[in-house]
């Protein structure tokens, strides 16, 4: 089971939107690596959900649901889409401001390349995020 990181802006899609819906197509992505990405996905891996925008932050944990297939709603032939269901919200979001701030986070993605959409995570990554999130900020 690999781990993986997916943004969505709150105000397009939100992960109180996709807890509402349950499960949704995760589609759209243009960027040629975060696509490279979204192929590797498998059912059964777990995803980060990240608010970008004003949030900026990682808010909840959901789960891909199906092999990767083409987006059917782009004429792009190249663009591609997973299906993903809600798991749960974290006790705390984690602002990227602090994950920029961890040592233990500072070669992530995340970090280093913060216009990609889909971006895979680290066991480690993974678990700091988690220790994060129980611990509110001060």
């Amino acid at each position: 089971m690999a781990r993986w990181l997916f943004k969505s802006e709150p105000g397009c899609y939100s992960f109180a939107d996709l807890r509402r819906d349950g499960s949704t197509l995760w589609d759209g992505v243009t960027n040629a690596l975060a696509r490279k990405y979204l192929r590797a996905v498998r059912p059964g891996d777990e995803i980060l959900f990240y608010h970008t925008g004003d949030e900026k932050a990682v808010v909840g944990v959901v789960k891909a649901t199906s092999e990767p297939r083409p987006d059917p709603n782009s004429e792009d032939e190249s663009s591609v889409a997973v299906g993903v269901t809600a798991v749960r919200r974290l006790p705390n979001p984690v602002p990227l401001a602090r994950i920029k701030a961890d040592s233990k986070l500072a070669s992530w993605d995340l970090v280093r390349n913060s216009r990609l959409s889909v971006m895979p995570v680290t066991d480690a990554q993974w678990q700091r995020v988690e220790q994060l999130a129980r611990d509110p900020a001060k």
